[in-house]
């Protein structure tokens, strides 16, 4: 049987990125949507809560095991915020529609943070990454892992690479935006590098997957 994780998102850089992390275990991730299944309902204010459902959605629809990954940036001076609504901050406040396209409300999310930022002499932010990966829909033990990246905001976007608010977080310790760093570096380094790392640990050793025992020749949660 092949080795496949749904992955509960259509977001094409987000599959490249988890795809080129995962690829130690030798599986092989499928978007939801590939599959025709909608997105879910994130209507929780942490993002364990929200992976968790999307992870559980995908596998319920999909019949597999399924990955969620919830991401954001978090801002001290401002509580959190974007946090969990990070992919739909300027949305949220009517700055753009919500059928805009990506890269549009990607733009626009960067410029409603700077205008929120104006009057803050504090800059210090980081990016949060939560992976959930479950077995099936009703996996009572879900593999759970999470990432931090640190840095400050920058007054103005810098860089071509990534996506999201990368153009914005400076990185003291790279001497660069999270958007100048060349693709090998930042999936070496970033906030969902590092949940990742945990959660190929998690993967290997709660479900067999990748190691050269028995358990790696199939999927171990298989009906008898």
């Amino acid at each position: 049987m092949s080795k496949q994780l749904i992955l509960a998102s259509n977001n094409a850089k987000k599959l490249r990125e988890l795809q080129a992390l995962i690829t130690p275990l030798g599986v092989a991730l499928v978007t939801q949507g590939a599959l025709g299944i909608p997105e879910a309902e994130e209507p929780h204010v942490t993002f364990v809560e929200n992976a968790l459902a999307k992870a559980r959605h995908a596998a319920r629809l999909g019949g597999g095991p399924a990955l969620a990954d919830d991401s954001g940036l978090c801002v001290n001076a401002l509580g959190g915020a974007p946090g969990v609504r990070s992919a739909r901050y300027a949305v949220d406040a009517g700055r753009v529609a919500e059928d805009a396209g990506r890269n549009h409300i990607d733009l626009a999310n960067n410029a409603w943070l700077l205008e929120q930022m104006a009057a803050y002499a504090d800059r210090q932010a980081h990016f949060t990454c939560l992976l959930v990966a479950v077995r099936h829909a009703e996996d009572p033990e879900p593999l759970i892992a999470e990432g931090h990246w640190s840095g400050q905001l920058l007054h103005a976007p810098l860089g071509e690479h990534g996506f999201g608010y990368d153009p914005l977080l400076w990185l003291p310790e790279h001497q660069h935006s999270a958007a100048q760093l060349p693709p090998e570096t930042k999936n070496a380094v970033s906030h969902r590098a590092l949940a990742c790392q945990q959660l190929l640990q998690l993967i290997t050793a709660r479900w067999g997957i990748g190691t050269d025992g028995p358990a790696s020749a199939h999927w171990p949660w298989q009906s008898a």
